[in-house]
């Protein structure tokens, strides 16, 4: 991150550990200012649009309170949220980072197995 970045952030009385979060991320997923906004945009946008969706899915399905209303939000915010990360990631010019991300997630979590 740009010197004059993280200064603005002290500057303004931020606690400048939050400027630091944004340069761990940058070395964590090896990007530049620029391409950090961009992730972070994509993260933002992507996870709106599924809380959108989501929400039009459960009144289609005219599911609207009770007990069933959580269990069946949280299963279709985690389908739709990689998806709309992806979409959102191709006009953003993303779309690399973020598929190379979703894979780890998947291997991570035992859904997509190793190679090797």
């Amino acid at each position: 991150m740009p010197f004059w970045v993280v200064r603005s952030f002290v500057n303004r009385g931020l606690n400048p550990t939050f400027a630091a979060m944004f340069k761990n991320l940058q070395k964590k997923w090896k990007v530049g200012p620029g391409q950090l906004l961009l992730i972070l945009c994509t993260f933002a946008i992507g996870g709106s649009i599924t809380g959108y969706f989501g929400r039009k899915i459960m009144h289609i399905l005219d599911i609207d309170d009770g007990w069933l209303f959580l269990p069946v939000y949280i299963i279709i915010i985690t389908i739709l949220w990689p998806l709309m990360v992806l979409v959102i990631s191709i006009p953003l010019g993303q779309y690399r980072f973020f598929s190379g991300y979703l894979k780890k997630i998947g291997l991570r979590m035992g859904f997509i197995k190793s190679k090797n």
